[in-house]
């Protein structure tokens, strides 16, 4: 294993600025996953109340009014997730990045280049 690589991977500074962006930025990605579900959700709903209104017509009424209630109730959680989405996105892209961390001396100790492949042994 690589030392100075190590070396150079303890001196990155992370601060809790950059964390919370990170994190926000990852919580809106899996966020926009939330707005799929309901989708599905509508169309499985949407084809179970017209099989039921081709089995039973008479029913037709009262399965249209409840499939109406069940798939508004289903857009409002997509409706949800899309808006904490766009919310922790906003919140993520507009928080300022943080100031850049004065160098040190083990920092200027380590600034050499790094040979990724294995050196050859000098006899």
């Amino acid at each position: 294993m690589d030392h100075q690589l190590i070396a150079q991977a303890a001196n990155v500074a992370v601060d809790s600025t950059t964390l919370i962006r990170a994190a926000s930025l990852i919580g809106s990605g899996i966020a926009v996953v939330g707005v799929f579900g309901p989708g599905v959700g509508i169309g499985i709903a949407g084809s179970r109340a017209l099989e039921g209104m081709a089995r039973q017509p008479e029913m037709t009424g009262k399965l249209l009014a409840n499939a109406i209630i069940i798939a508004a109730l289903m857009e409002a959680l997509g409706l949800l997730a899309f808006v904490i989405a766009i919310m922790l996105y906003t919140y993520g892209s507009t928080t300022p990045a943080p100031q850049k961390a004065q160098t040190t001396s083990l920092q200027m100790q380590v600034q050499q280049p790094i040979a990724f492949l294995p050196q050859p042994a000098q006899q």
